[in-house]
């Protein structure tokens, strides 16, 4: 994904979900709001950031929980974006043909940031 975890970033979690078609990379952490933020405004998403409706899907599928964290989809208030790095000419990841991005609270003044790409 090519993503640097900011400096005092915790409960960071990785892996790498290996498919028959495509590979599906996922990343997970906690940081500040702004942050999380930022990071996500530097995947230039097709969007800004969104409540996601219950009917909303996720590329992850049940990839975060075998983390041992809640599924993004599953977190009530969460906010999720998509990007398209070839779309824009992101060439930091032109190896990634989509990627999906959720923002959900975490204790305190702090969100823990999903990504998943593949």
């Amino acid at each position: 994904m090519r993503i640097q975890i900011p400096e005092g970033s915790t409960g960071v979690k990785g892996a790498v979900r290996i498919q028959p078609q495509e590979n599906v990379y996922l990343l997970s952490f906690v940081t500040g709001e702004r942050t999380a933020e930022s990071m996500v405004e530097d995947l230039r998403p097709d969007s800004p950031l969104t409540v996601a409706g219950e009917s909303s899907s996720s590329l992850s599928g049940k990839g975060f929980e075998h983390l041992g964290l809640t599924a993004p989809q599953e977190i009530k208030g969460v906010r999720t974006a998509s990007a398209c790095p070839p779309c824009v000419g992101d060439s930091r990841r032109r190896h990634i043909q989509g990627m999906e991005v959720h923002v959900g609270e975490a204790k305190g003044q702090r969100v823990r940031l999903y990504l998943t790409a593949y």
